[in-house]
């Protein structure tokens, strides 16, 4: 989600257009509409004993209820090297790789996003890894280079191809401040070329995408890519947040459509969600999103972590609440 308000409220609570191949399997057509969620949380709350039921109350497997509201994909995040918070920690690579081994065998499609952190990081923050944190430039280029390859060959070993790879989570500052940091766009470059190079090298089919926050914020938007583009920054999709509700959607829309026909590279909206106490409110919002994303081009719609419900998160953009049955917030998906 985009910046201060999933990170703020989750640190509180707690104190981000291929298929994914089956053996062999081969990448979808980019015209095939996706519909997704970001589940990561998933392992940490089976190990805590929650489970979901379906509308109906009745207990179900998540993958087959999210499937029943015509989801076929699923996000998942990665760290590099994550504390054992519940919330706030886990989804290293090799639980990721389990993560998306699951997601397989429920015939769902994978986008693997690298937060090139050890926890959050978003619009508003851009850490690196502890363990990188007093390198130079070429030596942070070096380790996320290996990383990445690293990364990517477990998860091909596992049996996985992701149908996408995100290089960066909200990124509109840079990655990897202040050695990637915008302001910094040479730098920035080589890091996320970097990361693209090596994707293309393990998976040379599945597309690689950028991911920024707030198209309500041109100038943002705008700084990043221009800075990008500028330097040879290489990229296949726009990925991009936004949590509007209401009227607010329209001009959102309006914006993903100018950043599609500006910078070249088709949109996919990888994060959505709203107040759980406003599930209509939210649950039309998504409807307009995706009537809206199809109409320019775009590629899919993600909801962010709609599975997650309290005490497990205090984080107030679910869609399951604490009688582990969904909100109306998930029927935004359906018949459209």
């Amino acid at each position: 989600m985009t910046g201060i308000s999933r990170r703020s409220l989750m640190i509180g609570a707690a104190a981000g257009a291929g298929a994914l191949a089956l053996g062999t399997a081969s990448p979808a057509s980019a015209a095939t509409f996706v519909k997704g969620a970001d589940i990561s949380w998933m392992p940490q709350m089976e190990a805590g004993g929650y489970y979901w039921l379906n509308k109906s109350g009745v207990r179900q497997d998540l993958f087959t209820i999210l499937k029943s509201y015509g989801l076929t994909a699923i996000s998942l995040r990665t760290w590099v090297n994550p504390s054992s918070s519940p919330a706030n920690g886990h989804c290293s690579i090799q639980e990721t790789v389990q993560m998306a081994q699951r997601c397989r065998d429920a015939g769902m499609q994978v986008l693997l996003g690298f937060h090139f952190g050890d926890t959050w990081n978003s619009v508003g923050v851009q850490k690196p890894p502890k363990a990188w944190a007093n390198m130079s430039y070429p030596q942070m280029r070096d380790a996320l280079r290996k990383y990445v390859d690293d990364s990517l060959k477990l998860l091909k070993a596992g049996g996985v191809t992701p149908g996408w790879v995100k290089i960066g989570n909200e990124q509109n500052s840079g990655i990897c401040s202040p050695v990637g940091s915008v302001s910094k766009p040479a730098q920035m470059t080589g890091l996320l070329n970097a990361a693209y190079d090596v994707s293309k090298q393990v998976f040379p089919a599945t597309p690689v995408m950028v991911h920024l926050a707030q198209p309500q914020k041109m100038d943002s938007i705008q700084r990043f890519f221009n800075a990008y583009r500028g330097n040879g920054g290489k990229w296949d999709i726009t990925g991009l947040s936004s949590y509007a509700q209401g009227s607010n959607v329209a001009p959102i829309l309006g914006n993903m459509r100018t950043i599609q026909s500006t910078y070249g590279k088709p949109i996919m909206h990888v994060e959505y969600g709203g107040p759980i106490g406003k599930a209509n409110q939210v649950r039309d919002g998504l409807r307009q999103f995706i009537t809206g994303t199809k109409a320019f081009g775009g590629l899919g719609t993600f909801f962010w972590e709609p599975e997650g419900y309290s005490p497990f998160t205090g984080y107030g953009s679910t869609a399951w609440t604490s009688d582990r049955r969904p909100t109306a917030a998930m029927d935004g998906f359906l018949n459209v």
